[in-house]
């Protein structure tokens, strides 16, 4: 995987990191909180063009996330 950064417009700035060929890329970010299902949101044609950010929602009482 590799280091990315994403900026917004706004102004504010989050480090991560990407897979894929490196890359300056703009356009809309959109997000996905699907448990399951990553390899279908990597294939779906509909996001095509745009910038997919995959979360994982907290599970459970216990204040961590899986």
């Amino acid at each position: 995987m590799n280091p990315a950064i994403l900026a917004l417009v706004d102004g504010m700035v989050f480090e991560g990191k990407s897979f894929g060929a490196p890359a300056d890329r703009s356009g809309e970010v959109v997000f996905n909180t699907a448990l399951t299902g990553d390899q279908e949101v990597f294939t779906d044609p509909a996001y095509a063009g745009l910038i997919v950010i995959l979360i994982n929602l907290a599970v459970g009482d216990n204040g961590h996330c899986t």
